[in-house]
C-alpha cells in the first residue's frame, strides 16, 4: 500500500537507531520522515522548523480572534467622557 511522505528526505528507524544526528543533519533544517517498513512511522523535526511551525500556528489562531473582533460592534467614546 502506498504512502504519502511529506518530506523530501527519508531515513529507516535503524539509520535514527545508529546515528540520530547524522539523520537530523541529512534534512538540512527540514523535516526528515521516519520510515518503519516503508511507511512513515514520524517525522524528525529540527528545533528551528519546530518553533516556526509553533509561531505560524499562534498567528493564525491570533488572526481568527482578529477577524472574529472585527465583526463586533463597536462603542463610540470621546476622550472627554473617559
Amino acid at each position: 500500500m502506498p504512502h504519502q511522505v511529506l518530506s523530501e528526505m527519508a531515513a529507516s528507524i535503524s539509520e535514527l537507531k545508529a546515528n540520530p544526528m547524522k539523520v537530523v543533519a541529512s534534512g538540512q533544517g527540514m523535516p526528515v520522515a521516519v520510515l518503519n517498513r516503508n511507511a512513515p512511522a514520524f517525522y524528525c523535526v529540527p528545533a528551528d522548523a519546530y518553533e516556526a511551525l509553533i509561531e505560524m500556528i499562534d498567528d493564525l489562531e491570533l488572526i481568527k480572534v482578529v477577524k472574529k473582533r472585527q465583526q463586533e460592534r463597536s462603542v463610540r467614546v470621546s476622550l472627554d467622557e473617559l
